[in-house]
């Protein structure tokens, strides 16, 4: 089940050019995204924590995306 708005999902394929988007496409979008959102959220807590904080910060976000 995907949490992500599937109308910002929708919105976010229409500025990258798609002129048709069928659900599916939507919802397959919206799991990869949050498939990969998970994965850089847990990387940001981990550089949070080695860097002595709890506070996750927008550098552990940027940071994270950057790692493989």
């Amino acid at each position: 089940m995907v949490e992500l708005p599937l109308a910002t999902i929708d919105r976010i394929m229409r500025k990258a050019g798609a002129r048709r988007i069928s659900e599916e496409a939507t919802l397959a979008m919206a799991e990869v995204l949050e498939e990969r959102a998970l994965v850089v959220a847990a990387e940001a807590v981990k550089l949070a924590g080695h860097a002595g904080r709890r506070t996750v910060r927008d550098v552990d976000i940027r940071l994270a995306t950057k790692r493989p």
